[in-house]
């Protein structure tokens, strides 16, 4: 390399003849002529010995052909490879390509209140949710496809209607809502292709519309899937939570001053710098909100209690036996029959508790009370046929009335009659 370019400067700038140079530098002329000629720098090239995968290449592509995600294992088994995996392996990261085709991915351009990407995150770390009680619990975290606006809350379940809560609960923070949710194949949000019956009602409401991911495509939502990340790495290390109230708390907090004012490569500035942007072309929000949280209706039975995500609630006991609608969003369950609220409770997040509003205890004290004094009072009286009242007279009343004495003295002789009578 240093003769070439030198030999270059001493014949263009000095025009030193080309046997001079070959004496000065003490190379043959020829040596010299070839640098001269050549308007690139020289480079070694070793000579190509070929790979061992060479002999079995047409066998290879034989099998690629009627099978192109064949293992490479299965292929070294059906060619008879002896030799180690990695020469068969580097050559098939080439060849695989030609038969299964190539998915480029495009980088994705965004426009303003077009599009929020959902996922739920499950943090590395079990919350305190009720005395010895434990859990893993979601996160349903929401970013903005233009600012990058990212917004996260936890929630008590996975179910769909926790899910829409907590949706709407974002989207009602940020006043507006993007004209496109875009979810993966979420079970309870359309794991099935399409959106639930739940998740249609709640973008119908809203007046957008919900967008699933192809199958295993993760880069259809590649952004929220980086921020997932970026969680796990950046705010989950060194913090510790004492409830889901608490860790909603930290969260948002970070989010606030860390997360969305970072400035970030992919749009060359802060999130918080291009919300407003993205606000203004955003939807509004209806004047209803939408159907959300776990719904279901039953029949109360004696047991005045009701199931919610495996904890059981007291309802008003005088509801016993009709129909009642059951409402639980993160915080709250509530109880209506006929449109009347029957039960308010705080919503528990721990598992397997009985959870009693003591008023309802009360009612049912006073309920059966009642009901004893009802039963008391009609073994007091019968009614005849025709419906008139019959009293009923106490035993002597009769015994007296056929002259049947049953006193067990001896010196009485109606006693011996009646115990012979008995």
């Amino acid at each position: 390399m240093e003769n070439w370019a030198e030999i270059r400067r001493l014949h263009r700038s000095e025009g030193v003849a080309i046997k001079e140079i070959a004496r000065r530098l003490g190379i043959a002329r020829n040596t010299v002529r070839a640098a001269l000629a050549s308007d690139r720098p020289p480079q070694y090239e070793r000579a190509k010995t070929g790979s061992v995968v060479d002999a079995y290449e047409p066998a290879i592509r034989s099998l690629l052909l009627n099978a192109p995600r064949m293992s490479a294992p299965e292929i070294a088994s059906r060619i008879n490879w002896p030799h180690s995996m990695s020469p068969l392996k580097k050559r098939l990261t080439t060849l695989r390509p030609q038969y299964v085709g190539l998915d480029p991915s495009d980088r994705t351009e965004y426009e303003a209140g077009d599009i929020a990407q959902c996922d739920l995150w499950f943090p590395d770390y079990k919350i305190p949710v009720g005395p010895g009680q434990e859990e893993i619990l979601p996160v349903l975290a929401m970013t903005l496809g233009f600012s990058k606006m990212t917004a996260a809350v936890m929630i008590p379940t996975r179910k769909g209607g926790d899910i829409l809560a907590g949706m709407w609960n974002l989207i009602r923070g940020w006043g507006k809502a993007p004209r496109q949710l875009v979810w993966d194949r979420e079970a309870a949000i359309g794991g099935r292709g399409k959106p639930t019956v739940e998740a249609a009602s709640f973008a119908g409401t809203l007046g957008v519309s919900i967008t699933l991911a192809p199958a295993v495509d993760p880069e259809f939502k590649g952004g929220i899937e980086r921020r997932n990340k970026y969680f796990e790495t950046s705010f989950l290390p060194g913090r510790t939570f004492t409830s889901p109230q608490d860790f909603n708390t930290q969260f948002a907090h970070w989010l606030e001053t860390t997360a969305n004012v970072r400035r970030m490569r992919v749009i060359r500035a802060r999130p918080i710098d291009l919300f407003q942007q993205d606000l203004a072309a955003m939807v509004d929000l209806p004047p209803i909100a939408p159907m959300i949280g776990l719904t279901h209706r039953v029949r109360l039975g004696r047991d005045y209690y009701v199931r919610i995500d495996s904890n059981d609630y007291s309802v008003d006991p005088r509801a016993i036996g009709r129909f009642v609608d059951i409402r639980a969003t993160a915080d709250q369950v509530i109880v209506t029959c006929d449109g009347q609220v029957v039960a308010d409770h705080t919503r528990s997040w721990a598992r397997e508790l009985t959870i009693t509003d003591p008023e309802h205890r009360e009612i049912a004290k006073a309920l059966r009370h009642d009901l004893a004094e009802r039963r008391k009072a009609s073994r007091a009286t019968r009614t005849h046929a025709d419906g008139h009242v019959v009293a009923i007279r106490a035993l002597p009343e009769y015994d007296a009335l056929f002259g049947v004495d049953f006193d067990p003295r001896p010196d009485s002789g109606a006693g011996s009659t009646a115990e012979g009578t008995r």
